[in-house]
């Protein structure tokens, strides 16, 4: 058996079934996006037991996307804070019931806050703290349950803003996510650092990767090998942190899921 690290895949419940076979060979980290969307975590059933279904006898490590539109983690105003907890606490049920380990969350930094955040006294500190005030129940109850809560770069041109983050929550329940398109973007776009770099200061805090494919012009999507992020740089810096994080292909079509994986075993990079 190869020692390359085994790619999974962000893949939609309805579309578990037909990658089976090639999930079930590896059992491969597989993360399930629809219990992001607020409509669905508050009737999730049916998407459970269709996950439950389709998953039955896998022996791999399943993650959730969590809830993110519509707010952001530094929220000030107490009354919208308490329905942003709310809707990671139903997040947090869904992962109980699925036996789910780990859950996605969006970051709330992005360019102005590279330019702003040091223009004023405490700025970076009190920005902090009502990030880990909005994440306090779900931090606690994660703790309790197993889950690793993972933040994601979205917009995030300074990888140590995060990083700040997860220092300060010093918690084992909250650790760094990196997508490899929103890291492209932002460093042709933004003058941020390049993906490989995003990974490698992430370093032992790494629990997560996004993997994704574009050009640095937007948030593409695209199947692995139809941008140019330089992919080995990336698997090094991976294999560098000495982490062992959820590697999920996340595309747009999922029909190409496999052809993604494919792309990198022919890179000698991944299985």
């Amino acid at each position: 058996m190869s020692d390359l690290p085994v790619v999974g895949a962000q893949l939609s419940v309805l579309d578990l079934g037909r990658h089976r076979d090639w999930l079930f060979e590896r059992d491969r980290d597989i993360e399930l996006p629809e219990f992001s969307m607020a409509d669905v975590l508050r009737s999730p059933d049916v998407f459970i037991d269709m996950a439950r279904d389709q998953l039955a006898g896998w022996q791999g490590r399943l993650g959730i996307h969590g809830p993110f539109s519509g707010f952001e983690l530094h929220c000030a105003d107490r009354e919208i804070r308490a329905i942003i907890q709310a809707r990671l606490d139903q997040a947090l049920s869904v992962c109980e019931r699925l036996g789910a380990v780990q859950m996605v969350l969006h970051s709330p930094y992005d360019a102005w806050d590279r330019d702003n955040l040091d223009g004023g006294r405490r700025r970076r500190e009190t920005r902090i703290g009502a990030i880990l005030d909005t994440l306090g129940p779900a931090l606690s109850r994660a703790e309790d349950q197993g889950v690793m809560l993972v933040l994601e770069n979205i917009r995030d041109t300074d990888p140590g803003d995060r990083m700040a983050v997860i220092e300060a929550a010093d918690s084992p329940a909250l650790r760094l996510s990196v997508d490899t398109g929103h890291a492209h973007w932002a460093h042709r776009i933004c003058g941020a650092p390049p993906a490989d770099r995003f990974i490698s200061l992430a370093g032992a805090q790494l629990g997560h990767v996004h993997l994704q494919d574009a050009d640095g012009y937007a948030d593409r999507h695209w199947p692995l090998g139809q941008g140019d992020i330089p992919w080995h740089a990336v698997f090094e810096a991976i294999a560098a942190t000495r982490a062992a994080p959820h590697l999920i292909v996340e595309i747009n079509d999922f029909d190409r899921v496999q052809d993604s994986v494919r792309h990198l075993e022919a890179l000698g990079l991944a299985q």
